[in-house]
């Protein structure tokens, strides 16, 4: 049976990369055989479309966007294309590794897409581990600009205003021109020995960018001068070693109202003022997943693929479901009234908001789930580790 995790990055160390979680060195939890369910709801794949050759056993963050009454999606080696996000019509498309060829990417194998999709600005923006961050044009496709970070983009890139930034895996959020690409700041952050490969995208909100970094930080760069305005520790590592120490923040912070909410791998889920960045409430959980949230509740995938709901006013479990755990469950997201989590065997699971219930299931691809679904109105997207882009409804 297949099975996904997260890799380990030995930074500054001798040893360079390790490569953690494989089946032959490591004892797996058991996989959690899926069982019947009382369905009430009947979810449908009603549209897909094949992009490229997926992601396949890759880690990636990749998953579609939407805007301008499109939807866009890339896939691993290059392809960039654009449906309209209605009749699921192809409006046009792109080989990032064809464009790039003959520059950028001379010296690197492929484009090795990995940084996620955000369409802004009139523009598409996509990276990949290359460190290659480049700019299309939505109406057309056609390459705007592209510059090269200073570190690999694992993560999507995040506009605010005029500056669309990238989150490194070197430990610096790197900020850019949306016109043009002109460098704008580096904002550094320095990273400790060992941590999880991947960074979570930041938010964006009245002219900060919220970050999470590789040391259990919550930061705020303000857009201006990529200052930060301040730092604030969310979990403090302990432990006889350097896993143990872990506690990555890989996450893009959920900005709700005047609070954030965000959670550590190894750490904790708190709520903070986003203005001063005091922490209001902290429970310990442990995740690398983004957080969903429904009015007064929050929803956590943990590291094991537990599920968790959470009184966002303080911090209380609402709930909790372990019948998918080990699943590789991607991140959570509310849709309706429901729930909903994918999985690595390529179900898409609903659950009630208000009791944590399995109450719908559909099989959307064998090849499997890996990145957070995508609520578009009332349509769900998911993209599946084989290139499929799928669309599914509740009739």
């Amino acid at each position: 049976m297949k099975s996904w995790c997260k890799t380990l990055l030995a930074c500054g160390m001798s040893i360079g990369i390790l490569s953690a979680c494989s089946s032959s060195d490591v004892e797996e939890d058991p996989v959690t055989p899926l069982t019947e369910i009382e369905a009430s709801v009947f979810p449908e794949v009603n549209w897909s479309a094949n992009v490229g050759n997926g992601v396949g056993d890759y880690y990636s963050r990749l998953r579609p966007a939407a805007n301008y009454g499109k939807l866009f999606v890339a896939d691993r080696y290059g392809k960039v294309e654009a449906f309209d996000e209605v009749t699921g019509e192809r409006i046009w498309q792109n080989d990032f590794s064809s464009a790039f060829r003959d520059n950028a990417l001379a010296k690197n194998k492929g484009a090795r897409l990995a940084g996620g999709v955000t369409a802004s600005r009139n523009k598409v923006f996509v990276g990949g581990e290359s460190g290659l961050l480049a700019a299309f044009d939505e109406a057309t496709g056609e390459a705007v600009w592209h510059v090269v970070a200073g570190g690999e983009l694992l993560s999507a890139p995040t506009v605010g205003e005029d500056v669309v930034v990238v989150n490194t895996g070197a430990g610096t959020l790197e900020a850019f021109d949306v016109e043009d690409g002109t460098q704008q700041w580096v904002y550094e952050n320095q990273l400790p020995t060992l941590t999880l490969r991947g960074t979570g995208a930041a938010s964006y909100e009245a002219g900060g960018f919220f970050v999470g970094t590789a040391d259990g930080k919550i930061a705020v760069v303000i857009k201006n001068n990529g200052q930060a305005a301040w730092e604030q520790a969310i979990y403090t590592p302990t432990g006889g070693n350097e896993f143990s120490r872990m506690a990555d923040v890989d996450m893009k912070p959920l900005l709700v109202g005047e609070n954030l909410y965000a959670v550590s791998y190894n750490g904790n889920l708190v709520s903070m003022e986003m203005r001063t960045g005091r922490i209001v409430w902290s429970r310990s959980y442990s995740s690398f997943n983004e957080l969903a949230y429904s009015g007064a509740s929050l929803f956590v995938v943990d590291d094991h693929s537990r599920i968790y709901s959470v009184d966002r006013r303080n911090g209380l479990e609402l709930w909790n479901n372990a019948e998918l755990a080990n699943r590789n469950l991607t991140a959570p997201v509310s849709f309706k009234d429901y729930v909903v989590v994918g999985d690595f065997e390529g179900y898409l699971h609903f659950l009630n908001k208000s009791d944590g219930q399995i109450v719908g299931r559909v099989e959307v691809d064998s090849s499997g789930l890996y990145s957070q679904p995508l609520v578009v109105n009332d349509n769900l997207y998911v993209q599946t580790r084989g290139g499929k882009v799928v669309r599914v409804t509740l009739p």
